[in-house]
C-alpha cells in the first residue's frame, strides 16, 4: 500500500508543473518591499506582476501558495487574489476563464497555458506574461525543477508545450 501511495504521489506530481533545462535564473536583487512600494502606483496588470516576481526564486512545493514554496497554479492564484481576482486554484481550471486570445495579441498579464506531460490531454503548467519584446514573450511561473522564475515563449521545451492564451484583465 505504502508503495502504491508512492508511486501514484510522484505521477502526480510528474504531471503537475513542467520544468525546463533551458530557463534562465532569476534576478534576486529586487526585494519585497521594493515590489510593495511599486504597487502603490502601478497599474492592476502591474501590480499582479509584481507579486508574483516577489516569489521569484521560492522553491517549487505542489500545493504551494506561500513563499516557503508554490506550484504554477498557487503562484497565479496569489498574484491575482491580492488584487481581488478571484481565479480557480487549478490551472487547467484556469484555462476555461477569461477570453481565449491570438498569439500576436499576447500582452503583459495574460494567462499562457501548457501541457507539459506528452501523455496527458490535459493542461497541467500555467504562467503568467510579464513583458513582450518583439517576438519574445516573458512569463514567470514554477517549475518543478527550478521553483519560480521568468522564462521565455521562445524557449523550445516551452513552445512546445504552449497550448494557448487566455486573458483574464
Amino acid at each position: 500500500m505504502k508503495q502504491l501511495f508512492i508511486v501514484l504521489s510522484l505521477l502526480f506530481l510528474l504531471t503537475s508543473c513542467g520544468s525546463s533545462k533551458t530557463t534562465k535564473s532569476p534576478n534576486r536583487t529586487r526585494t519585497r518591499t521594493t515590489a510593495r512600494i511599486k504597487n502603490i502606483s502601478a497599474s492592476k496588470t502591474e501590480r499582479i506582476i509584481n507579486q508574483a516576481q516577489s516569489f521569484a526564486g521560492t522553491r517549487y512545493k505542489f500545493g504551494g501558495t506561500t513563499s516557503k514554496g508554490m506550484d504554477c497554479s498557487g503562484l497565479i492564484y496569489i498574484a491575482f487574489q491580492k488584487e481581488n481576482i478571484v481565479l480557480p486554484r487549478i490551472s487547467r481550471q484556469m484555462a476555461e476563464r477569461g477570453q481565449p486570445i491570438k498569439d500576436k495579441e499576447i500582452s503583459k498579464g495574460d494567462l499562457l497555458f501548457f501541457k507539459t506531460n506528452k501523455s496527458s490531454k490535459r493542461i497541467n503548467h500555467v504562467g503568467l506574461v510579464t513583458k513582450v519584446t518583439g517576438d519574445d514573450i516573458y512569463f514567470i511561473h514554477a517549475t518543478t525543477s527550478k521553483g519560480v522564475l521568468t522564462s521565455n515563449l521562445n524557449e523550445r521545451y516551452w513552445n512546445d508545450a504552449y497550448i494557448m492564451a487566455r486573458r483574464v484583465l
